[in-house]
């Protein structure tokens, strides 16, 4: 990994808002808040701290790198589209990076990267395989086999921005969706608009 990036992770792909600053192997900063809603509001004021705390400023950035999921939605969708924005904003590159590659970062011992889901359920990643949305049942029958690794809502900014540093670049950050959303377009017919004449 290059040494001399300077690079901001964030996430807010589950219910927390969390970032870190890391230039290189060395954590200059890094927060985390555990929240259900409300990371549209947090996020810019907490990135903010975060570079406070590391003694840096955003003309300072190397690059960004944020979480793209699998998780929430309307979180998947703010960390992206900040990322996006203070890429174009400050010049620099913005790094999607899928909550399964934080969690893999680092890793010495064989298991399946895993992100919670609703309703019990959960995202798998088997090496080799596409990413799949797995039932109760089926997690304690692969769980047997292999173990599941989970993110840490803690360390999960500090493991995008250092997957980030290592990525290339050129692709725009893009949320990573294995499910449909539960939300679903109205039934009702639309307002019919009364014509002036």
């Amino acid at each position: 990994m290059p040494s001399d990036l300077l690079v901001l992770g964030f996430d807010t792909s589950a219910a927390h808002c969390a970032a870190a600053l890391v230039c290189g192997d060395q954590v200059l900063a890094f927060h985390h808040d555990e929240m259900a809603r409300g990371q549209a509001e947090r996020l810019m004021p907490l990135l903010e701290e975060v570079l406070s705390a590391g003694g840096k400023s955003w003309s300072d950035l190397d690059r960004i790198g944020v979480g793209i999921g699998p998780g929430n939605f309307t979180g998947i969708r703010i960390s992206v589209s900040a990322a996006r924005g203070l890429a174009l904003g400050l010049g620099i590159p913005a790094v999607g990076v899928s909550t399964f590659e934080a969690i893999s970062h680092g890793q010495t011992s064989i298991g399946i990267p895993t992100v919670a889901a609703p309703r019990g359920q959960a995202y798998l990643a088997p090496q080799g395989q596409p990413p799949y949305l797995a039932s109760p049942e089926q997690l304690d029958d692969i769980s047997q086999d292999v173990p599941l690794h989970t993110a840490d809502p803690h360390t999960i900014a500090i493991q995008i921005a250092q997957v980030a540093a290592a990525k290339p670049t050129g692709t725009a950050p893009a949320p990573l969706y294995i499910r449909p959303a539960d939300a679903a377009p109205s039934r009702e017919a639309p307002p019919v608009i009364l014509d002036d004449a």
